[in-house]
């Protein structure tokens, strides 16, 4: 089948993309920005690639009329005030080009939530439904309740909590019950409803075995973790405290923390369970799924995860467009260092920074950047790395994105999306120059009005402990 696939660079695009191809099916990649969207060598040849933006009518224009399905797997978490009404024209927009193509069949994946009183985020999924539906084409969705997978928002967020906090006071919402769903079942039924006649215009719950409170939830891990944790809950944190504390507590984007608490105050159970009869599969247990996370992350084998997607507000979406380091007007603090003999064990260095490896001189002072960063509504620098070896362009650092990871060419390139008046680049080089390698590092700031400027002369005593350690370090740390 020739299918259209939406979402592509975001948690689940990414992991079922690879399914479908096993499948046979022949897939084109919708994209707003290419340069991010980075392919195994092996998948390249078998995808098409398209840029389009769903914001933008006109740009739609460029994708195929000629395919027989189509995911839409398109959402936000909230990183903007006016998210409900983008959502709702992203959705217009592609349901006005899918009513223009051959396909036969739309699949959406939505948010399970009962009750009159839906949370902003799910109001929006919900809209999103009920525009997509308006069009000619069939449409399946499926509503699934927390995901549990390694890197998905839920999974990081529950691992958080229970790994960091040996006594937790938590909020009232932790006794909502919900139905855990591990992400092997979701890209199973996204998979198998592709070919199911019957699943067309319908709208089908899909949840794991297990239904539990989002406090059994947390001590569970614990046990898996041989954690011993005591949780308290209290009636007398609200939604927005409650929004906070996720916020602080764990690597989540307050947007998000934000979205979760408000879609958690009430329990997200299977109500319609037809998918059962329509598509009889054995869901894994909580439990089976948090261990296969684990191993997941144990064998560095993390496909996606949700920092993929660009949920945060304070993330660009043109980042991309900042691959080259201004010349003019950017304040730099440059450190050359002469290499001696090899350069291999300093570019492995230069590949395995931040994570748990840590930024190779004075850590507690970037922690305690990340620690400001998220007193004002940033990142933070919880987020990690994807893998402890391997960068690739797109993957978040910390509070870094990275631009570019060209070990070829010995360069690696990251850009800040932390909280700040201007534009943050890094780069690490290594260059050869009259037979003799060096390495450069280089910080480079673009400040914005005089804030700018005074933010960097205000750090710059700082960059004299923590930049010129940090290359000597490179150089001298073994792999």
């Amino acid at each position: 089948m020739k299918i259209l696939l939406t979402g592509a660079n975001g948690y689940i695009g990414k992991r079922l993309l690879p399914v479908l191809l096993e499948k046979g099916h022949e897939i084109t990649c919708l994209v707003r920005d290419p340069r991010r969207f980075e392919l195994e060598e092996s998948l390249k040849e078998k995808v098409k690639i398209v840029k389009a933006d769903l914001l933008d009518e006109a740009s739609l224009n460029q994708l195929p009329t000629e395919i027989d399905a189509a995911y839409y797997l398109v959402h936000s978490m909230g990183g903007s005030q006016d998210f409900y009404s983008a959502e709702a024209r992203s959705a217009e927009n592609f349901k006005t080009y899918l009513n223009r193509t051959s396909a036969n069949q739309l699949i959406y994946l939505s948010g399970l939530s009962y009750g009159e009183k839906l949370s902003r985020h799910m109001a929006s999924r919900s809209n999103v439904e009920q525009v997509l539906r308006t069009g000619n084409i069939p449409v399946t969705v499926l509503r699934a309740s927390i995901i549990i997978g390694s890197g998905s928002a839920s999974f990081e967020i529950i691992r958080d909590l229970v790994e960091k906090l040996p006594v937790m006071i938590t909020p009232k919402w932790l006794n909502s019950r919900c139905q855990p769903i591990a992400i092997r079942d979701v890209l199973f039924y996204l998979s198998e409803v592709l070919t199911c006649e019957p699943c067309r215009n319908k709208t089908l719950d899909i949840g794991g075995p297990d239904i539990l409170t989002y406090k059994q939830m947390l001590l569970k891990l614990a046990e898996i973790r041989g954690l011993k944790r005591r949780i308290i809950t209290l009636p007398i944190l609200t939604p927005k405290l409650s929004s906070y504390w996720l916020y602080f507590l764990t690597s989540t984007t307050f947007s998000i923390a934000r979205s979760l608490v408000e879609s958690l105050k009430s329990d997200t159970v299977v109500q319609n369970d037809q998918i059962k009869n329509l598509i009889p599969h054995a869901c894994i247990p909580y439990e089976e799924a948090l261990k296969l996370a684990f191993s997941k992350i144990e064998q560095n084998s993390v496909i996606s995860s949700w920092t993929d997607a660009l949920v945060s507000g304070t993330i660009r979406q043109d980042y991309m467009d900042f691959v080259q380091i201004p010349q003019n007007g950017v304040l730099t603090d440059k450190q050359i260092i002469p290499l001696e003999g090899e350069y291999n064990h300093v570019l492995e260095n230069i590949w395995q920074i931040g994570g748990k490896r840590g930024w190779y001189k004075t850590d507690w002072l970037w922690n305690i950047r990340g620690f400001l960063d998220k007193m004002v509504g940033g990142v933070g620098l919880r987020r990690g790395r994807r893998h402890p070896t391997d960068l690739k362009a797109g993957d978040t650092l910390d509070f870094w994105r990275v631009l570019l990871a060209d070990k070829q060419n010995k360069r690696l390139l990251l850009y800040a999306e932390m909280k700040l008046p201007g534009e943050a680049w890094l780069q690490f080089r290594i260059f050869e120059e009259n037979g003799k390698n060096y390495l450069e590092q280089l910080a480079a700031f673009r400040p914005k009005g005089l804030w700018g400027r005074l933010y960097w002369y205000s750090v710059l005593p700082f960059h004299f402990i923590i930049f010129g350690g940090m290359a000597r370090n490179l150089i001298r740390k073994a792999v």
